[in-house]
């Protein structure tokens, strides 16, 4: 069974929509909420998990052992950081990290032990790849942008990363399908909770095109 990892309210609102999904095919589960499909002849469990790392990784850890999952895909937005990328792009990254679980004033920004190489090679080459960056903290900062930017970050989020993680201890296979939401904008000379507003709609209104595409173009070359 392949299950599909969607973590933010809007993200899972625009997945109902989008598989027609009747309120009584929901079932309720401590983390969310999850349903079932059927996609390419498979069994797919989608399911909702809240947002950042410990709810992703406690949800995805439930599923595991609830349901024979042998691949699990984390689906939904992400902040764009690599600036040849566009709004609406859908990356698959080959590389997922954590980049807030360091002393970065006497460490390296990411440390080794939290990288998880993902083998996107069996699958259609034609994706968008590179590495995502997974923090609790969202990159709405100008500064925080900038860091991961300096870090050779491709896209950030605030769950894949750990997913990836916790996959790999599991034995899963995990691929990610992101499309890109927003990009930070330089807050300088503006009230930043303006700015962390204005953000957020762009986010909001940007999340169904973004799982609509995935959906669509992307999700069954992967089930």
């Amino acid at each position: 069974m392949i299950g599909v990892s969607i973590a933010t309210i809007w993200e899972f609102e625009a997945t109902l929509a989008y598989f027609d999904v009747d309120e009584s095919e929901c079932i309720s589960y401590p983390y969310g909420e999850y349903f079932f499909r059927t996609i390419a002849g498979k069994r797919v469990l989608f399911y909702s998990t809240g947002v950042r790392k410990v709810n992703g990784v406690g949800a995805n850890q439930y599923m595991m052992a609830q349901f024979p999952l042998t691949k699990i895909i984390v689906a939904g937005t992400c902040a764009g950081i690599d600036e040849s990328f566009a709004v609406l792009d859908i990356i698959v990254p080959n590389r997922a990290v954590q980049y807030d679980c360091t002393v970065k004033e006497v460490e390296p920004l990411i440390k080794p032990s939290f990288i998880v190489e993902i083998d996107v090679a069996a699958y259609q080459t034609d994706c968008h790849t590179g590495t995502i960056g997974t923090a609790d903290r969202a990159v709405v900062m100008w500064r925080d942008y900038l860091e991961l930017k300096d870090n050779a970050i491709t896209v950030a989020d605030t769950e894949a990363g750990a997913i990836a993680y916790i996959c790999q201890k599991n034995g899963i296979e995990c691929i990610i399908i992101k499309g890109i939401s927003d990009f930070p904008t330089d807050e300088t000379g503006i009230d930043p909770v303006q700015s962390n507003e204005e953000q957020i709609n762009v986010y909001i209104a940007n999340t169904p095109k973004v799982m609509h595409k995935i959906f669509s173009d992307y999700l069954t070359r992967f089930i």
